[in-house]
């Protein structure tokens, strides 16, 4: 891929929760029109700096700036994990992805054809036009994902921003989000995501990977290395199988329902000598 202009760019960024420092100084950046994963253990700090990134919190010291575009701020659109949601709340799957064209509508939100027009190709992307009418309550975690995404699709947006998109979803929802955010970076958008997954992080153009810091950033295969992994996750999580890397991770085991990535584990070009030092024989 060529050389691409930052779209974010870090600086020693640290944030901080009262006197709890969840990321120290961190610098990165993320070249325009990529697929960033960032990925780490639990508590590495990951959401923390896509909400830095987002503009949801401030660096307790450094900098993280969002290049503008054409001199105007970058436009985003992020999308949080969570599915849950009120049970009380009456509200239907097209109110939910409208709610994406209120940004754009004024205060009063009166939608124009237009954005009215976008809303049904947000849906239609997600392959959710069959549930326009269903209540958010009576719908999957999958389903509701999709209609999550389908909203942050129907913004003005050329940076997309995904807290874990593909975790724990069924195979059909986490297929059409994939689908979705390839197609979103072949129309010049940046997708900066959050992820568990070893092999999502390895198909992606850049890698922020993180342990209360950032250990390593870059293409992936200067990133996913033995020894940068290991840093991250600690000797007790990475297993090495001739040139198959391992990542032991409790909190996310492995369900043929649904969506993961090759057992989460990622091929090597290592040597026999590399591969097998500093090894536990036991592992």
């Amino acid at each position: 891929m060529p050389v691409a202009e930052p779209a974010v760019v870090a600086e020693q960024a640290a944030f901080r929760y009262g006197s709890r420092t969840a990321v120290s100084p961190s610098s990165f950046a993320i070249p325009e029109g990529h697929i960033a994963a960032i990925i780490g253990p639990n508590g590495s700090g990951k959401s923390t700096t896509l909400n830095g990134i987002a503009g949801l919190i401030e660096p307790s010291s450094g900098s993280i700036t969002t290049v503008p575009i054409n001199g105007r701020p970058r436009r985003m659109a992020y999308v949080l994990q969570s599915t849950r949601v009120n049970e009380s709340l009456p509200i239907t799957v097209r109110e939910v992805v409208t709610m994406g064209r209120y940004p754009s509508a004024g205060p009063y939100r009166r939608l124009k054809a237009d954005d009215r027009l976008r809303v049904n190709q947000a849906m239609q992307r997600m392959e959710i036009t069959g549930l326009a009418d269903r209540h958010l309550t009576e719908l999957s975690g999958g389903q509701r994902q999709r209609v999550f995404v389908a909203q942050g699709l129907a913004q003005d947006h050329e940076m997309l921003l995904l807290d874990e998109p593909l975790t724990g979803l069924d195979i059909t929802s986490a297929q059409a989000i994939d689908d979705v955010i390839h197609d979103e970076q072949a129309h010049g958008c940046t997708i900066i995501l959050t992820t568990h997954d070893l092999t999502a992080a390895q198909v992606a153009d850049y890698v922020i990977l993180m342990s209360g810091v950032v250990v390593a950033s870059g293409p992936p295969d200067e990133v996913l290395t033995k020894a940068n992994l290991r840093s991250a996750y600690g000797p007790g999580l990475i297993h090495m199988d001739e040139t198959r890397l391992f990542l032991d991770d409790p909190a996310h085991q492995h369900s043929s329902e649904r969506h993961e990535h090759q057992d989460r584990s990622i091929h090597l070009e290592v040597s026999p000598t590399d591969r097998h030092a500093g090894d536990n024989p036991g592992a």
